[in-house]
């Protein structure tokens, strides 16, 4: 079975090497990763590439503090369970935060003492807006993420947390379980869920069971990352940018996210051990035609993230894969030579120039663009030799000889 949302793979490029623009950690300098090959040092916090699995084993310590940001429209009842399963969590009570982000519910929400709420107006579907809204209002040093609708297991933050903290760029994903919640007991723990459990997504089993649960990742791994059972740490969340609010339809936020961190250098795991249990079937699995929805986040997508199969084939994507910036005035033949050797490595690039030629070759390309008269590109940024697009990849040029 294919996943929802893809389009024909044409092929994930993968990600061999490490991305420009990453901040260097505090106290270090750029360069100074502390690892070498497949080697990981203690105490580090950082691992080659995506390789999560050379801390396998180790614990925290000091343990961080958590925040739980629990987006919420109109289900109290589905909420009260996913409270309830938050307060049987094996995570010292002292560092958990809950937080619940709620869409602009029509009835007012019970929630017990110690747990807050933060609310925006209801002006539809805006599951990104909350999430970030929950997010400015948290205090933790790792955030981890729930829908109302999905009660976690009491080894649920522990289990899912743990990387975050060790790793400031891990970005984790839980195993969300399927199961008919409606046929327990409403003060059941959610342990018992397995008695109604329902069918896993196989598109989610394959891939996690493919790649060593994301251990094997590419750029196209976004797809299995779930935002209602997500967690990553503060400093990489700051770091990329909260969830993009302009998504106001079901679905694509947690993946156009997961993408962007993923380009910032993110590493990213699946934790089966981290178990919560989705009220219902998978959207795969549910009778309502979806079609539509699916589509359009495809669409949506396909717009946002310029990698093989997930781009369009043929199309130039709306947004470059990499955006050079070559600064100052140059002799018109070696620009010309300039962008039509940058263009031919890197056919989906978006070349900005502070001054275009006057030729028709280059002024009838779309993928050329005249930079503002502050030094940036408008819709895709700019900085001073350093310019990106959402989710685009960083390139300088500095001290180019043309």
């Amino acid at each position: 079975m294919s996943e929802p949302g893809s389009v024909p793979d044409a092929g994930a490029s993968g990600r061999g090497v490490e991305e420009p623009g990453r901040a260097a950690e505090p106290g270090r300098t750029d360069g100074q990763r502390g690892v070498s090959g497949d080697r990981w040092v203690p105490g580090d916090r950082w691992v080659p590439g995506n390789r999560w699995d050379l801390v396998d084993g180790l614990v925290p310590d000091p343990l961080p503090r958590v925040s739980v940001i629990v987006a919420h429209y109109e289900q109290g009842d589905a909420l009260a369970r996913t409270l309830r399963a938050l307060a049987r969590q094996e995570y010292p009570p002292e560092l958990l935060e809950v937080i619940v982000a709620d869409d602009g519910s029509r009835h007012p929400i019970d929630v017990p003492e110690d747990v807050r709420v933060v609310r925006q107006k209801d002006r539809g579907f805006r599951l990104s807006a909350v999430r970030n809204l929950g997010v400015r209002a948290s205090t933790g040093e790792v955030l981890c993420l729930l829908d109302a609708d999905t009660a976690p297991e009491p080894g649920y933050v522990r289990t899912l947390t743990r990387l975050p903290a060790l790793l400031p760029d891990a970005v984790t994903v839980g195993r969300r379980r399927h199961a008919d919640l409606s046929r327990l007991p409403a003060d059941a723990p959610i342990s018992r869920a397995a008695e109604t459990a329902l069918r896993e997504p196989e598109w989610l089993a394959d891939e996690y069971a493919r790649t060593g649960n994301l251990l094997e990742a590419d750029d196209r791994s976004y797809r299995y990352v779930i935002g209602a059972v997500m967690a990553c740490s503060r400093a990489l969340f700051d770091e990329v940018g909260g969830f993009d609010e302009s998504f106001t339809e079901y679905g694509g936020e947690d993946w156009e996210w997961t993408h962007r961190a993923w380009q910032a250098g993110a590493v990213l795991a699946h934790v089966p051990e981290a178990v919560a249990w989705h009220d219902g079937p998978d959207w795969a699995g549910r009778e309502d035609d979806r079609r539509d929805a699916a589509n359009t986040q495809t669409l949506r997508l396909a717009a946002a993230i310029p990698v093989a199969g997930s781009a369009g084939r043929g199309l130039l994507p709306s947004t470059p894969d990499l955006v050079v910036h070559l600064r100052g005035v140059h002799a018109a033949a070696s620009v010309f030579v300039f962008v039509d050797s940058v263009l031919a490595a890197f056919p989906l690039a978006r070349v900005v120039l502070d001054e275009v030629p006057d030729m028709d070759v280059l002024r009838g390309d779309p993928r050329v663009v005249q930079a503002d008269a502050g030094g940036g590109a408008g819709s895709v940024g700019g900085g001073a030799g350093l310019l990106t697009g959402p989710g685009s990849r960083l390139a300088a040029v500095a001290g180019w000889d043309c």
